[in-house]
């Protein structure tokens, strides 16, 4: 066997392990994926100490969350960009629950904490190796649009502290947060504005001189350089705030003792946790693979995040999840497979262990200042353009999701972004077209049209009701058909027979099925009848089977427009075709 078959087998089975993009890793890949690693630890390093401050641990344990679990989830996922790790939501919405049961960082709290994050896994990686992710497809893009959008502004929102150098207490609403935002714009640190704004420059300056170039790292760079000059040039300005001494980021072998009394009560938290998490990480993944083109599979993404908090709830990590505010950056730093999530692990370690110098001079506002470039960008204010020239009422469904996400907790704003966009769904499928159809000319060969509001359509034939039904006759609907069915058959001049063209009549339930043989019923006994046209194959096997098809005659469904009038016409009224002076069809008698 040779060694290029060898490589060839061996790149095969980690493709099947891992997905193809193992197939497209070359030195490019590795070097795009290790620059835009080293972003990503260099963003998730002071998030990571102070989610763990926000859920009362110990900055180390926000450092393995942002080291393990994102490793796992990276490689056993599907999203080549998401990046996993401890995230607000999460330490926030973990501190509540757990709370009340014990003393925040006491050990009993900690070992409450580690069994959670077990729950959460095994519940995540339930909803994956069940294949029930595919309800996540229930979220539609305008709810998406939108809670990208609310995601953005929190972003932004959030990082406007550490541009002006402000302490503002985290974890807030975001009411609280604009207000003690104004409340402290007096006391703002010139020196921390400047910063922000250079690297926002600097980033921005590189990415349009420079497309391919790690320009958020870039404008890292250059901000650490102005509040470097800024300490030593203006001592009359307040210092910059850095990130601080940094702990050790080792992941320990920590399982937690499982207290089997303590399940029931912990039970209703994990599955919280575990709708919040799944919430975030695919909605990030769909953002991601919208912008990026790449196919996520949603069982196998939850899979990696059930695994990764599986793995994290015995590494001394607290729950996880996609990170929108380190997974952008991700993608915008050219990340092309899953390992620049790996080497963001990599780099933290390493960067922790050789370089916590360094990394302690890191100023918050440049941090804040990359976070603006990706929150604008994440805003894409070209899309929302687009989604309100297209459609009004869908964008009005992205705006009210926006809201939401700055009212609410994220996994809630995406799911009532979510319920709108179902009802929009029912109310527009329960009211199915009913249009009229005609003649616009009297040559042979003609086609029917649509006359509802035609000014050329010729009138209709006063015994013969032409009518197109356009869309699914299921419970939801039956209403509305009845009523439109009501008032043709309620006309001061009633056409008595009706042939519905039925090729557009995509579906009907029982309920639709009952509607139809009412229909049936009330125009016989007017002395009238019913016909269709084409219905669709799975309509005919309802009908099949309820016996409607036996009930209305089989005489009475036509495979063409032309069999089903050549035949119909006949049987009308003799006496009234002998008055009419409309002459519609060409069966009529002259």
């Amino acid at each position: 066997m040779t060694t290029t078959t060898t490589i060839h087998r061996a790149t095969s089975a980690l493709a099947k392990l891992f997905g193809p993009w193992v197939r497209e890793v070359d030195r490019g890949t590795l070097r795009a994926d290790a620059l835009a690693g080293l972003l990503g630890a260099v963003l998730v390093l002071p998030q990571a100490i102070a989610f763990a401050a926000l859920l009362g641990l110990p900055p180390s344990y926000g450092l393995a969350t942002a080291v393990l679990p994102c490793i796992v989830a990276a490689l056993a996922g599907s999203s080549r960009h998401v990046m996993s790790g401890p995230t607000n939501a999460n330490s926030l919405a973990l501190a509540a629950m757990l709370a009340p049961l014990a003393a925040m960082g006491s050990p009993a709290y900690i070992q409450l904490v580690l069994l959670v994050t077990l729950l959460v896994g095994a519940l995540q990686l339930a909803v994956g190796a069940l294949r029930l992710g595919a309800l996540a497809h229930f979220i539609s893009p305008a709810a998406l649009r939108g809670f990208t959008g609310g995601a953005a502004l929190l972003i932004a929102l959030h990082s406007l502290k550490d541009l002006l150098g402000v302490a503002v207490p985290a974890g807030g609403s975001t009411a609280a947060t604009l207000a003690a935002l104004a409340q402290h714009l007096p006391q703002a640190n010139p020196a921390a504005l400047v910063v922000g704004l250079l690297t926002i420059a600097a980033a921005l300056a590189a990415r349009r001189a420079w497309p391919r170039s790690p320009h958020l790292l870039l404008g890292m760079v250059a901000g650490m350089l102005a509040a470097a000059a800024l300490a030593w040039g203006v001592r009359a300005w307040p210092a910059v705030e850095l990130v601080g001494v940094v702990p050790q980021a080792w992941p320990r072998w920590q399982p937690p003792e499982i207290h089997w009394s303590h399940l029931p009560s912990l039970a209703g938290s994990a599955l919280a946790l575990t709708v919040i998490a799944l919430g975030q990480s695919y909605s990030i993944a769909k953002v991601l693979s919208q912008r990026s083109g790449q196919y996520v599979d949603v069982n196998r993404e939850f899979v990696g995040q059930g695994l990764s908090n599986l793995a994290g709830g015995l590494f001394s990590c607290f729950v996880s999840c996609g990170s929108l505010n380190r997974s952008l950056p991700n993608l915008e730093g050219g990340a092309r497979t899953p390992l620049a999530s790996v080497f963001s692990a990599l780099w933290l370690l390493a960067l922790v262990g050789v370089s916590a110098a360094l990394l302690a001079a890191i100023p918050m506002a440049a941090v804040a200042g990359l976070l603006l470039v990706v929150a604008w960008s994440l805003l894409d204010v070209p899309r929302w353009r687009r989604l309100h020239a297209l459609s009004r009422r869908e964008f009005g469904i992205a705006l009210a999701t926006l809201v939401a996400t700055l009212a609410v907790p994220l996994a809630l704003a995406i799911g009532f972004g979510t319920l709108l966009s179902l009802a929009d769904f029912l109310w527009r499928t329960a009211r199915p077209a009913m249009r009229t159809m005609g003649f616009d000319s009297r040559e042979s060969g003609r086609h029917l049209v649509i006359a509802d509001d035609n000014p050329r359509a010729l009138p209709e034939c006063p015994q013969l009701k032409l009518l197109r039904m356009e869309g699914s006759v299921y419970f939801g609907a039956t209403q509305h058909v009845a009523e439109r069915l009501h008032e043709l058959r309620a006309a001061p001049a009633p056409q008595e027979h009706l042939l519905v063209m039925a090729k557009s009549m995509n579906f009907v339930d029982v309920a639709g099925d009952e509607l139809w043989r009412d229909e049936l019923r009330l125009r016989r006994a007017a002395g009238g009848d019913l016909y269709f046209h084409r219905p669709r194959p799975p309509v005919l096997a309802l009908w099949q089977r309820s016996g409607f098809v036996d009930e209305i005659g089989r005489d009475h469904i036509f495979p063409d427009k032309r069999t089903a009038i050549a035949t119909i016409v006949p049987k009308l009224d003799a006496g009234i075709c002998a008055r009419c002076t409309v002459k519609l069809f060409d069966e009529c008698p002259r």
